[in-house]
């Protein structure tokens, strides 16, 4: 795959590349009309902490990191009660968690990146947020194994969301910036160590409290992550930035002010 890959990638004719929108350093969707010009031609980067100071990017960046602090340890923790529970045949059962979740990831995450441009992102993302509470429940209402990979369905549901609009949203926080690949990077650090602290504190609490409590203490993480993307995380899309609810205006203007 790895060789595949590569070779894909040097097919990829260098003049087909537009730099200056592949780093969002230009204010519309449409490249520029000389495609060959130097990136500089779009005009210099905003600066590092100039990004970082955005208070809808940190807003963001935070509704997903809780997104990923709930999210991360549900999986590693599913394979252990599998692991309990059909020793033999834990590896099988891990397994398919992940392969049904891949199965409903794919086609949702096709479907999610051919919704029209003009439909807004934030409606779509909350379905991947409210499908985490729910799962994070549902874990706890059963041990069968069978049960178990079923309720992975939602992972893939949510995860195929995730993985298209979140993208799509960092590059709406960041256009105009030159900065989109920085941010990008730096979302996706924050979002690694809010998945290494879920697993660290999900194992923390099944020593102390059990499998059960750990659950529902990640959905209620989740809960949380889903209330603050509603209502403090704003629509991206610029045909619809309008609509962004009153407590992001309301933030957003405190910051400014």
């Amino acid at each position: 795959m790895c060789v595949l890959g590569s070779w894909s990638a040097l097919r990829i004719a260098p003049q087909a590349i537009n730099h200056d929108l592949a780093r969002g350093c230009g204010p519309d969707d449409e490249p520029a009309e000389d495609a060959d010009a130097p990136a500089e031609s779009a005009g210099a980067a905003a600066g590092f902490r100039e990004v970082l100071a955005n208070p809808r990017l940190l807003r963001f960046a935070g509704a997903v990191v809780l997104f990923h602090f709930a999210n991360a340890a549900m999986l590693p923790l599913v394979g252990q009660l599998l692991a309990l529970g059909h020793p033999k045949a834990s590896a099988l059962f891990m397994s398919a968690c992940i392969i049904v979740a891949q199965l409903v990831m794919i086609p949702v995450a096709a479907w999610v990146s051919k919704r029209p441009t003009e439909a807004g992102r934030k409606p779509i993302f909350l379905l991947a947020f409210a499908a985490l509470p729910i799962r994070g429940v549902l874990y706890t209402l059963s041990g069968n194994a069978y049960y178990l990979v079923g309720v992975q369905v939602l992972d893939g549901l949510a995860g195929g969301i995730f993985g298209v609009i979140s993208v799509i949203m960092i590059a709406d926080l960041t256009r105009g910036s030159g900065r989109f690949n920085f941010v990008q990077g730096a979302v996706t650090t924050a979002l690694g160590i809010g998945a290494a602290l879920s697993t660290a504190v999900a194992g923390y609490v099944v020593q102390q409290f059990g499998y059960r409590a750990a659950f529902l203490s990640l959905a209620a993480v989740a809960a949380v992550a889903l209330v603050f993307f509603w209502l403090f995380v704003p629509e991206t899309n610029p045909a619809l930035a309008s609509d962004e609810p009153a407590a992001s205006k309301s933030a957003d203007a405190a910051a400014t002010g």
